[in-house]
């Protein structure tokens, strides 16, 4: 099912978009390249939550086929709004199949919106990737 994306949904997500980038850039300056995605993770959770945006992680999402349940899920590692879905990353080199993950999920998840964010970087520009999904 594809739905498309009213004028209003579109400002709301690029809205989303720019608070995901800065809560991204604020974990990585304060904690830097070099720890476990878990530690990321639970920091930009964090930052999600002093800026009150609604985030979650962790989220399992069910994998239908042709409208039918298949009893799989996969799991999302952070949810924003239930809008945005954040693919996270603490590697030296990032691989291709990552970038097709992030799109797998959104198109699986109906969502709009994503990003591939890793940290393990000296400056988070050269690991922070946008996607989209029928924006």
């Amino acid at each position: 099912m594809v739905t498309f994306i009213t004028m209003h949904n579109r400002e709301k997500l690029n809205k989303l978009s720019t608070e995901v980038l800065d809560a991204c850039i604020t974990v990585h300056k304060e904690l830097g390249p070099g720890l476990l995605e878990s530690v990321y993770e639970y920091a930009l959770l964090k930052e999600f939550e002093l800026r009150g945006i609604s985030a979650k992680n962790r989220v399992a999402l069910e994998l239908f086929y042709k409208g039918h349940a298949t009893g799989k899920f996969y799991e999302v590692d952070i949810l924003v709004e239930d809008e945005v879905v954040i693919e996270l990353k603490a590697v030296e080199a990032m691989h291709p199949v990552y970038d097709a993950q992030i799109i797998s999920y959104l198109k699986l998840s109906d969502k709009r919106l994503g990003f591939l964010v890793n940290f393990n970087v000296v400056l988070l520009k050269d690991g922070f990737k946008r996607f989209v999904n029928n924006f």
